[in-house]
Parts: structure tokens; C-alpha cells; sequence
């Protein structure tokens, strides 16, 4: 009765590695249709799903313009802080006081990619962009800002 237990227990072994190596086998003999690809020597071709989430990223027209209109609705809808948008007092030729942002700041580090304040943000200002390589030595380095330096906001965008 042990033998006969414990020859079948190696039979149900072998059998489950023979099974799960098919695949490589099958691989390894067919090396023309080799699915896998060689991440870092494909950089060039590598396409990212649409629906990727990446990191956040702020657009700017040719005209160095983007959407946001500081409201700081993404801001408040994320959930661990990873956004802080400073504001200041714009005075309008009509003699009135616009809020505008001064500094859109993202901490890449905190973000967990949830996609929130994408959801939440009502002149869709920003999006989830396709970059993934994130590795760097110096932690403050993943701090971005994400308005490019003399940006302001679109005509229309209130």
C-alpha cells in the first residue's frame, strides 16, 4: 500500500512538469515563432495598451497653452496627496481677479495610478500618459511640475 501510494505520487509529479514545460518545449524547438520579447532591445517598437496608466501628464498646444483652470478638483479626489496645485490672483483687463495656477506639482513617488483625478478633473487638463520607465536613484527627482514655464490657459477653458 506505501509503495503503491508513493510511486503514484512521483507518476502525478512527473506527469505536472512534463505538462507545465510542454509550452518551452514546444518554444524551444519552434524558435521561429518566439513570442517573448527582449525589453531593452526593443525600446524603439514598444507599443503600450491605450488603457495603460503610466504616469500623469499635463498637454500643451503649440502655443505653450493647456486647460487647467485651477479649480483643484483633482487635488481634493486623490487619495493620498500626490497632487498639489498653487494658485495665485490673476488681475483680467476687465479689472477683475482670476484664479490661475502658478504650480501644478505632481509626486510621481505617492502616485498609485488610480486614475481619480483624471475622472475628476471637469476641463480634462489632464491625462494618464504611456511612460513607465520610472527607476532613478534620487527620489526628488520624481517631483514634477507639470506646466511648462510661461504656459497660461487656453482661450474658451473656464
Amino acid at each position: 500500500m506505501f509503495l503503491k501510494e508513493y510511486f503514484g505520487t512521483i507518476y502525478k509529479s512527473v506527469k505536472s512538469l512534463l505538462t507545465g514545460m510542454k509550452v518551452t518545449g514546444y518554444y524551444f524547438t519552434h524558435q521561429k515563432e518566439i513570442l517573448t520579447e527582449e525589453y531593452p532591445d526593443n525600446r524603439s517598437t514598444l507599443k503600450m495598451f491605450d488603457r495603460f496608466r503610466g504616469e500623469v501628464i499635463m498637454p500643451h498646444n503649440a502655443d505653450n497653452e493647456h486647460r487647467c483652470t485651477g479649480c483643484q478638483a483633482c487635488e481634493i479626489a486623490c487619495p493620498n496627496g500626490t497632487i498639489k496645485i498653487i494658485t495665485k490672483q490673476e488681475l483680467m483687463p476687465d479689472g477683475k481677479k482670476k484664479k490661475r495656477i502658478d504650480a501644478f506639482i505632481y509626486h510621481l513617488e505617492l502616485c498609485t495610478m488610480c486614475n481619480l483625478c483624471i475622472v475628476a478633473c471637469p476641463s480634462d487638463a489632464i491625462v494618464m500618459g504611456q511612460t513607465f520607465e520610472h527607476s532613478v536613484y534620487d527620489k526628488k527627482t520624481l517631483r514634477k511640475v507639470l506646466n511648462k514655464p510661461g504656459s497660461k490657459i487656453m482661450e474658451g477653458v473656464e
